[in-house]
Parts: structure tokens; C-alpha cells; sequence
């Protein structure tokens, strides 16, 4: 094949991908935040839960609308409207007087986030070759990665400018967003990345796939053909307008797509019961159970994002070459096994070092497994015509999940500790390797009509 990534089609996904900086910004940002929120507000524990739950909210919402919305008004406008709430979540964090204000605030955030998690692994995979989709549409989750990452590096930077600087501004806001109240400044520096994200999406077209689905398949066509080869082209020139079309979202109520739609499912909550969400928004607070001070803790955190980038991006440029299913089922066992050294290493009352070891071990995991594989099957797994609504399902499940993971974590260690609370995500791992052994396809290499072909073929040989 001598089809290659030209460099329209990398800007493009470059900037869908924006999306994912958001997200892993904004769910890492609140880490930095916990103790002095808490004390700022006298919260209780199920207040601190609801605190570092409350965007989960949020994003459950824009979850399930989103694909309806991006089906009916098309995948950019949507995008759009993610990146505007982005930037009013990041400004109104900032200057809250109570807790409730604070509150509405993350949940404007969520709907942000919750739409971006659906839509930009979305319009990726809807815009990449197949020789190339899973790297691009991993290229997301690499986002993620570095959003996490910079949240985790401002929120480290702004408490040690906070702690060391001997005068500030002679201005009350300034003063109170970067010193007294640093953690109002670390809410704040989304703002950057929001607004760029919303600017640049207007450099960008609608998906070509979306277009030709909704009747306009010459403007999606020229669109195509300057990022795909023409064999690829040519089979949607072929496709008659019945076949695009489709039957809408009833679809995913008929035999073959109902396990499609089960795999997707499956992949999000099993995904959030990894516990990986867990340590990204209450790292600083574990890292202390294991015997860290506050400023240790955080740099820690950052030692664990660099981690995290490092091994997403071995995911990013292997997982096109050797498959979905590899990455994902033995990248498990090992999130398993490092599930269950970190239990121990609670449970034993090792020392604080043999939990980051572990814990860098675990991140590893995840990072070259299902964090990289989920957003570009859940992306591949659907035909056009039902993708937003069938993304909004499974993303709707994940974040549902990650919820009541988020909210009731504070209270289920409080009861049990910090290791038998691992050793809980380390079970629902175990499950997870059987049903993705069991039921999760090999998609490397197929066209996104090629997988459709295959749920239909495979209900037809039953």
C-alpha cells in the first residue's frame, strides 16, 4: 500500500485530538485540590466525594447527548460547544465565594468533558485510513495522557510559586488566585488550552463520513480524498443511499449489533474498574496514605504522569501493527498483578517507595493496555449511522461507572483501607481478561465498512 499520513490529515486529527488534552486536564486538575478545598469549605467526607465526583456528573450528561446531537447537527459544531464549556468551567472555578457555586461550575466542566469523550475519538476514526486509525485515534488517548500530565506540572509549579513567593500583585484576585487560594489558579489554567482548542477547530472540516451519511456525499468525498486511498473511496462511491442511511439508532437493538454495542459497554466499565481514574484524581491523597507529605505526593503524581506518557506512546506507534486484542488482554494481567502488589504493599505496611513502584508498574499497565486500546475500538466497533449514538451508550457507561467509582471510593477506604480497596479493582480485573478474551474482535487493518460487514457476518453464522 502507498497510502501514508499526509500532513492535512495529521493536523486535523492533531486538533481533534485538543479534545483529549481537555479531558485528561480537567479530570487531573482537582487532584492538586482536595485538601485545600476541603479545608477551605469544612467539607465532610461525602461532600469531598461529591467535590471529586461532581464533573463525573457532568460528563454523564454529555455523554448521552452528545452522539444525538453530533448525529443530528454534525461532529464539529458539537466539538465546538465542548471547548466553549471547557473555558466557562475553568473561569467559574476560579472565582466561586462557596462550595455550591464550585460545584456548578465542575459540572459545566463535565458536559465538556463528557461530550469531547465521545466525539473526538469519534471524528478521528471517522476521518483515518484503516492501515492507520489506530494509531491515529490513539493519538486521543495520548492527549489525555499529556493533559494529565500538565495538570499535574501547573498544579505542582502554582502551589510551590504559592509557598515561595514573597510578594505578589497588589491586586485582591491575583493575590487570592495564586497565593492564598492557589487552588482557584490551578482551576484557572485551563483556560489556555480551552480557548485554543475552540479557536483551532474552525481550521477544521466536518467528517466526511457524517457528511455522506446526511445526504451531502460530494462535499464528503472531496473531503476524503485528500486523506484516504482511493480503494477506500471507491467502496463508499459504491454504497447506495439506503445502505448509508441506515436504520438509525434501532439498529443497535438487532441481533449482531447488540453484541457490538455489549462490547463497548463492556470495555467502559471495565475500563473504570481498572481503578485508574481513582489514583489520577485521589493520587496526592493515596500517595500520602502511603506516608508522603503533600509536596512529596504531587511530585510523585508527575513522576507517574512522565511514566504514563511514555508508555502510551509505545502503545501510539504498536498498536497498528500488532493488534487491538494483544495490547489489551496481556496488558490486563499485568494491570492485575500490579493491582494486587499495590494491596500488599498497603496491606503489609511497606514502605512508601515499594508503593510508587508499583504503582509506576500499574500506570505502565494501563497505559500500553486498555487506556490505549478502549477509545479506538469504541471509535472502530460501529457503522456511521448509529456511531454517535451507539459512542454515547458505552461512553454514557463509562462515565457512569467512573462516578460511583469517584464518590464512593473516600468512604469504601475508609472503611476497609487502602488494600483491600485495590485488591477490589485487582477482582474486577480478573473478570475483565475473560470477557475480553471472550467476546472483544481483532479490528486491526479493517475499514470502518469491513467491521460492519463482520458483526452482520458474524450473526448471519450463527
Amino acid at each position: 500500500m502507498n497510502d501514508k499520513i499526509t500532513g492535512y490529515l495529521w493536523r486535523i486529527c492533531l486538533v481533534a485530538s485538543l479534545g483529549g488534552i481537555l479531558f485528561g486536564f480537567d479530570t487531573a486538575v482537582i487532584s492538586g485540590t482536595f485538601g485545600m478545598v476541603e479545608e477551605q469549605f469544612a467539607l465532610s467526607k461525602i461532600q469531598v466525594g461529591w467535590f471529586g465526583s461532581s464533573a463525573l456528573v457532568g460528563a454523564i450528561v454529555g455523554a448521552f447527548f452528545a452522539g444525538g446531537l453530533s448525529d443530528r447537527w454534525g461532529r464539529k459544531p458539537i466539538l465546538m460547544l465542548s471547548a466553549l464549556l471547557f473555558f466557562l468551567s475553568a473561569l467559574f472555578c476560579a472565582i466561586p465565594m462557596d462550595f455550591f457555586y464550585l460545584i456548578v461550575a465542575r459540572l459545566i466542566g463535565g458536559l465538556g468533558v463528557g461530550m469531547a469523550s465521545v466525539l473526538s475519538p469519534m471524528y478521528i476514526s471517522e476521518m483515518a485510513p484503516a492501515r492507520f486509525r489506530g494509531r491515529l485515534v490513539a493519538l486521543y488517548q495520548l492527549s489525555i495522557v499529556v493533559g494529565i500530565l500538565l495538570a499535574y506540572f501547573s498544579n505542582w509549579i502554582l502551589l510551590e510559586k504559592s509557598q515561595n513567593a514573597e510578594a505578589m500583585i497588589d491586586f485582591v484576585w491575583y493575590e487570592m488566585i495564586f497565593k492564598s487560594e492557589v487552588w482557584r489558579g490551578m482551576f484557572a489554567a485551563e483556560m489556555l488550552p480551552s480557548g485554543l482548542f475552540f479557536l483551532l477547530l474552525f481550521s477544521v472540516p466536518e467528517s466526511p463520513r457524517w457528511l455522506i451519511d446526511r445526504g451531502f456525499k460530494e462535499k464528503g468525498l472531496s473531503i476524503l480524498r485528500k486523506i484516504a486511498p482511493s480503494s477506500s473511496i471507491q467502496k463508499l462511491e459504491e454504497k447506495d443511499e439506503e445502505e448509508i442511511s441506515g436504520k438509525g439508532v434501532r439498529t443497535l437493538l438487532q441481533p449482531g449489533w447488540r453484541q457490538a454495542l455489549a462490547v463497548g459497554v463492556g470495555l467502559s466499565v471495565f475500563g473504570q474498574f481498572t481503578g485508574v481514574n481513582i489514583v489520577i484524581y485521589y493520587g496526592p491523597q493515596i500517595l500520602e496514605g502511603a506516608g508522603f507529605e503533600l509536596d512529596g505526593a504531587i511530585q510523585f503524581q508527575v513522576l507517574i504522569g512522565v511514566i504514563n506518557l511514555i508508555f502510551t506512546i509505545i502503545a501510539l506507534t504498536r498498536i497498528d501493527s500488532w493488534g487491538r486484542r494483544p495490547l489489551l488482554i496481556g496488558g490486563m494481567i499485568s494491570v492485575f498483578l500490579t493491582l494486587c502488589g499495590i494491596g500488599f504493599s498497603f496491606g503489609s505496611g511497606s514502605s512508601g517507595l515499594v508503593t510508587v513502584v508499583f504503582l509506576c508498574l500499574y500506570v505502565a499497565s494501563l497505559a500500553i493496555s486498555i487506556n490505549a486500546v478502549i477509545w479506538v475500538l469504541i471509535g472502530e466497533i460501529y457503522p456511521t449511522h448509529i456511531r454517535g449514538q451507539a459512542m454515547s451508550i458505552a461512553t454514557f457507561a463509562n462515565w457512569g461507572t467512573n462516578f460511583g467509582a469517584a464518590f464512593l471510593f473516600p468512604w469504601y477506604v475508609s472503611i476497609v483501607g487502602l488494600g483491600a480497596g485495590f485488591f477490589t479493582f485487582a477482582g474486577f480485573c480478573l473478570i475483565a481478561i475473560f470477557f475480553f478474551y471472550r467476546y472483544v474482535p481483532e479490528t486491526k487493518g479493517m475499514t470502518l465498512e469491513q467491521i460492519e460487514k463482520f458483526w452482520i457476518n458474524k450473526e448471519i453464522s450463527k
